[in-house]
């Protein structure tokens, strides 16, 4: 039993909602869901809550921003279980998805500073008003035309199809969409994990647009490694609390 409870505090359902801006329902349904440990009843039915539920629902809501609802669900509930171990697994999975994150936009950077400084000019027979030809891309990128067809099953690339001769033709975006997939494949991405990347690229109207959007990037990942540690020291405090 946690330290808290042995003053025989007890709270009722709106003590715990008012402090969050909650509804009593909302409290009823998270004990429901196993996110606060059970409650008390009294005579009468009615629910009475403790300290030690007010550390839980603290706890929950402050791994939500960091975790997700339903990774701080199941953290909740594995340690109302007793099962700490498998709470603190999920915690550091989402640690490890943080800093995969982190890694993913290293390489979306590195890749854009390398297409930057990429000022090789297109040959007279390699390109023309129209685009470019899968022979010479290929041959430009150093890789095989093989290599281009598959990625553009992947939907990495997306070329046209000449109308009279059907062959491919690579426009201008096409072939910074090339340029992105080979240095991120060059570092080890998968074509699963390229494709949301070029689609980003393409979202944002080019290479210059995304660029921008890199510093918010860099923003909501910091925003959600700072989050992980405000969780990490309430679900601590609730641990303390179950004694």
């Amino acid at each position: 039993m946690g330290r808290n409870l042995q003053n025989g505090e007890r709270l009722r359902p709106v003590d715990l909602a008012r402090g969050h801006g909650l509804s009593t329902q909302a409290v009823r349904n998270y004990e429901e869901a196993g996110i606060l440990p059970a409650a008390a009843r009294t005579p009468h039915g009615y629910r009475t809550y403790t300290p030690l539920h007010a550390a839980a629902l603290r706890a929950f809501l402050a791994l939500v921003p960091g975790h997700g609802h339903r990774t701080a669900t199941s953290i909740m509930r594995a340690v109302n279980r007793g099962a700490v171990d498998e709470a603190f697994r999920l915690v550091d999975e989402s640690h490890a998805q943080l800093l995969d994150d982190r890694r993913t936009l290293q390489a979306v950077e590195s890749a854009l500073r390398d297409l930057e400084s990429a000022t090789v000019p297109e040959p007279a027979t390699v390109s023309g008003p129209d685009g470019t030809f899968i022979g010479p891309l290929a041959r430009k990128l150093g890789i095989r035309p093989a290599t281009l067809r598959k990625w553009e099953r992947a939907g990495l690339v997306r070329p046209r199809r000449d109308p009279h001769t059907g062959y491919r033709v690579y426009d201008e975006a096409d072939v910074r969409d090339a340029r992105l997939a080979h240095q991120l494949r060059r570092g080890g991405y998968l074509l699963e994990q390229i494709a949301p990347l070029i689609t980003q690229v393409r979202a944002a109207g080019g290479l210059e647009p995304l660029e921008g959007a890199l510093g918010d990037w860099h923003g909501r990942l910091s925003a959600r490694g700072r989050a992980l540690l405000a969780g990490a020291a309430a679900l601590d405090a609730y641990l303390r609390e179950r004694g």
